[in-house]
Order: structure tokens, then sequence, then C-alpha cells
């Protein structure tokens, strides 16, 4: 089979890569870059697990081809942090108890970063609205909620 070359910024590095048509960008941020923080659940585009932002929206990175993240930003969690200086989103989840097993953190927090890049002051529905599409099988939502709430009200102040 014919490979193809991609190339695509990822957390601010250039990489190219010689990948297998068929394979999923989450494969490859996984597989070929070490970017294990986002997380492989359902594989099919229902949990949010392996949410990463791409140009600047959410996607589920296991149902994008890799090939289409040729000439692409991608930003995964990792991206997120500054060294050792957490985003504030991530900094919120860790004060308010934003998370249990952790396992859906990272597609939740990216998928927190989505919504607040598009809407800085989102009330309690449009927060649940923007996490529909992640699932978490620990705890109900009322931590992820107010770590979302809480870091909305930070990053506003720092604007």
């Amino acid at each position: 089979m014919t490979l193809k070359e991609i190339t695509f910024t990822i957390n601010g590095q250039v990489q190219t890569l010689t990948i297998q048509p068929w394979r999923t960008l989450l494969e490859i941020i996984r597989e070929d870059l070490q970017l294990t923080g986002t997380k492989e659940g359902c594989g099919q585009g229902e949990c949010g697990s392996c949410t990463v932002i791409m140009d600047g929206k959410t996607v589920n990175s296991c149902l994008v081809p890799a090939v289409e993240a040729d000439g692409k930003e991608i930003i995964t969690i990792e991206g997120l942090s500054k060294g050792d200086t957490l985003h504030p989103i991530q900094q919120a989840f860790v004060e308010h108890s934003g998370m249990q097993c952790g396992f859906c953190t990272p597609g939740m927090i990216m998928s927190t970063k989505g919504l607040l890049d598009r809407n800085p002051n989102p009330n309690e529905a449009e927060i649940r609205e923007g996490i529909s599409g992640n699932f978490c099988r620990c705890t109900g939502y009322t931590k992820i909620i107010e770590s979302i709430d809480a870091a909305a009200r930070v990053m506003k102040k720092k604007d």
C-alpha cells in the first residue's frame, strides 16, 4: 500500500510523518508521537476521551483520518500547560475536583477549551451542552461543571 507523508503542527512543534493512509489521528498522536494524554475510549466518536483541537475546533481524533491533519494545527492536552504551569482550565479541574479516575479528563478539558474559546462566559446550560460529547463513568457532572465555571471566571479576569 502507498504511504502518505503529512506535515502538521502539534502543540507548537512541526511534525512530518510518513503513515499508512488508513490510520487515525489518535493513533499517530499516541503511537508515533508518544503523546499519551489523549485517550482512546470507545474508538467510535461517542465518548470524547480522544478530543483534541484541530485548527481551532474540537474533534474526536479517533474519527479523523490522520491524512486530514496535513497542514493543520493540533493542540492536545500536553499542549495546554506551559512547562510546569498548568493552563487555568487544568488548574480549575484540580482545585475543584473535576476528575475522578482521570481517564475522561483530558477530553473534558479539551472540550472545555473549545467551549471557552467560543464562549468565554457560558451559563450552566451552555457548559452542559459544551461537554455533551464527553462521557464520564465515575461521577455525576457537578464537579466538572463547577470546574469549568471556575476556569471561565479565572480566564475572564486574565483578559
